[in-house]
Parts: C-alpha cells; sequence; structure tokens
C-alpha cells in the first residue's frame, strides 16, 4: 500500500492504470486491482473525484443516520476471507456521544460500528451495462474499506442527491492522509500466562460481551484463549464443519447468526439460511435479503467455543485466517434474556473435534 498521498496528475494516472486494468480483466473488483497497482482501495476510488465519485465529510454522526432517507439498501462488510451482504433499511443508528461507537439494531440490518478508526468517504455512481450503480463507501486511515452500502432497485433513488450535496466535502482533491496502521496489541507466551485464572475468569464470564476485556486483562490473542481454556470452553474443529453445519442449519430450519466484521466494523444477520451453494472453493449462502460468500481455504483454525452468561452457556463456532484473524461466527439465534436455543446447541455439539 502507497502512503504516499497521490496528487492530481498521479490521481489521474492511476485512474490511466486502473481503466488499463479493467480492459484486461472486466469484472476484476476495486478491492484487487488495488492490490495489483499497488495502492489502498481508498487511494484508487478517491482517483475517480471529479468523474463518478464525490468525496463526502467524514460526519458519522449525521451521515449514518441519513442513510435511512435512502429506503431499501444492501450493506456490506467483509473482511479477507469473508463477505457479508444484507438487504433493508438503515434504521434506528445510533452513535455514541463521543463518536466512537455506534450500532444500527433493526430486524434487517445490525451493525456495530468502531468509530475512531474510520477516516474517508465517498458517493459513487458508476455507469454500467445495467445502468447506474450507486453506492457509499467508507474506508479507514490505511485506505482499506470498512463497510459499504449499494442501492437497491427497492431504494430511494430520489433521495441519493439530497444526501449527497448535504455532505459533499468542500474540497476535491484526490489526497488522502493515510496512516501506517497501529502496531498490534502485545500479548505474551503461553508460558507466561496464568492459565488458572484465565479458566476461572472465563468461567466467571456473565455477559459474552465482556470476553474481549477477558483478552486484554490476560495479554492473551484470542486464538491463544481458545488454546489454553481447555475443552471445556474451547474445542478445535475440522475446517469442513463450518459449511456443513451452516448447511445443516439451512435443512433443519434452525435460525442462526453470522458475524462477519473487520477492525471498525461487525455485520450481523439473524434468521434462517436456505439456498447454500459451493462455487469452487467458496461457500455461498445467496437467499434474498442475506448473501455471505466464505473463501473456504482462507479458514485455517475453526473453534467450538463456549461462553457462561446469565443467560446460560452460548456456543458460537468460530473461524480464524492463518494470521490468527477473526474471519466468522456463528451463533445460534438469540436475544439477550433468553437461554440458548436447544436446536442450535444440538447442533453446534455435532461438529466433528479435530483430531491431535
Amino acid at each position: 500500500m502507497s502512503l504516499s498521498p497521490p496528487g492530481a496528475s498521479s490521481a489521474s494516472r492511476l485512474y490511466q492504470a486502473w481503466q488499463s486494468l479493467r480492459e484486461q480483466q472486466p469484472h476484476l473488483r476495486a478491492r484487487d486491482a488495488a492490490a495489483a497497482l499497488g495502492v489502498s482501495e481508498a487511494e484508487l476510488i478517491a482517483s475517480r473525484i471529479g468523474l463518478d465519485a464525490v468525496r463526502l465529510r467524514p460526519e458519522w454522526a449525521a451521515l449514518l443516520p441519513a442513510l435511512g432517507d435512502l429506503g431499501q439498501v444492501m450493506a456490506l462488510t467483509r473482511n479477507e476471507q469473508c463477505v457479508h451482504e444484507r438487504k433493508g433499511p438503515y434504521r434506528e443508528v445510533s452513535i455514541a456521544p463521543n463518536g466512537q461507537m455506534g450500532l444500527v439494531v433493526s430486524p434487517d440490518i445490525d451493525l456495530r460500528f468502531f468509530l475512531s478508526g474510520w477516516a474517508f468517504a465517498f458517493a459513487i455512481v458508476e455507469q454500467t451495462d445495467h445502468g447506474a450503480h450507486r453506492s457509499l463507501q467508507f474506508f479507514d486511515r490505511q485506505g482499506a474499506a470498512v463497510h459499504k452500502v449499494f442501492l437497491t432497485e427497492a431504494s430511494e433513488v430520489s433521495a441519493w442527491e439530497p444526501l449527497i450535496q448535504r455532505f459533499r466535502a468542500e474540497s476535491k482533491s484526490a489526497e488522502l492522509e493515510l496512516q501506517a496502521a497501529a502496531e498490534p496489541e502485545a500479548t505474551v507466551a503461553d508460558a507466561s500466562v496464568d492459565v488458572e485464572a484465565l479458566r476461572a475468569d472465563w468461567a466467571d464470564l456473565k455477559d459474552t460481551h465482556h470476553f474481549h476485556a477477558m483478552l486484554r486483562k490476560h495479554a492473551v490473542a484470542r486464538t491463544q484463549a481458545l488454546r489454553l481454556a481447555g475443552a471445556e470452553w474451547a474445542e478445535p474443529l475440522q475446517s469442513a464443519e463450518l459449511p456443513r453445519t451452516l448447511d445443516v442449519a439451512g435443512v433443519r430450519e434452525v435460525p442462526v447468526m453470522v458475524f462477519v466484521g473487520n477492525r471498525h466494523c461487525i455485520q450481523i444477520h439473524t434468521g434462517p439460511v436456505r439456498n447454500l451453494r459451493w462455487m469452487g472453493e467458496w461457500f455461498n449462502v445467496l437467499d434474498p435479503l442475506f448473501n455471505l460468500h466464505l473463501k473456504t481455504s482462507g479458514v485455517h483454525e475453526l473453534w467450538r467455543v463456549r461462553k457462561p452468561s446469565i443467560d446460560g452457556v452460548v456456543t458460537s463456532l468460530e473461524a480464524f485466517d492463518a494470521d490468527g484473524e477473526l474471519v466468522l461466527q456463528l451463533f445460534g439465534e438469540r436475544k439477550p434474556g433468553t437461554p440458548e436455543r436447544q436446536d442450535w446447541r444440538t447442533l453446534a455439539e455435532q461438529a466433528s473435534v479435530l483430531e491431535g
């Protein structure tokens, strides 16, 4: 990734290089084109300013709730190995007073925003053979995409231009002040971990949302904690159990919660999964309102995780990539204050443990 912001001429050269690449590979996505050209995706999108892209002011507390004016949209959040797409209206958007956190909590679109890392926003109208494709795209300080919102055939297109005019940035510059990524939080070696204290704190959890704080308290990485927790709380599974579990959940009509995210955004689908298909190494959910695209070769570890709570044990399947980054979490459908569904627990407990 280039940390040198492109000026007007360099942005123009970047745009031309991108178009040349698209002529050779018409279906190449912006994320992959940016990697091929050695820049961030945000730099690539910024090279379109004045052509088919507009830079927006990063006023998250006003901009994100305003997306509700667009009616039904498709929200997309992804990481390196998995793409999560959910259709619905942006409703019940709330931003914390300090501006660091945000929520979208509705039956359709369910999101968790970690806004301290958000930096850039663009509105794009791309002309295609199928008409104009409109999207709002949000990027972090390193220029990586954290969240995207696409208009659909059911969207309120009449609200698009007023929204863009309301948040249009004064500057039309393609220059982006990118920053190098922060160093990951330091963790300790296994031998330095007080395993008994870790297990005791794990057993004492009252809310699954307290899990991350527990990891920080013991200065352990997530997969490290899973390895040290013991079979009562975490068991390694064969990676093939993840698509198999989704497949069986579809057949048995067990409603699930599918969490996919990156450092700055988590997107959640709650409900059934029905139309499940393999396409090469990709396992896909292709339902009318929910699409999931999981690159199964990118799943390096899969764990069955049990966390105690005031509502009883909560069971999940958690997938990680080769760097220990969380790819996907799968739970049974559940609301706070209610125990875990027995049909989900039965299904999750049937997943085969990885033989050592």
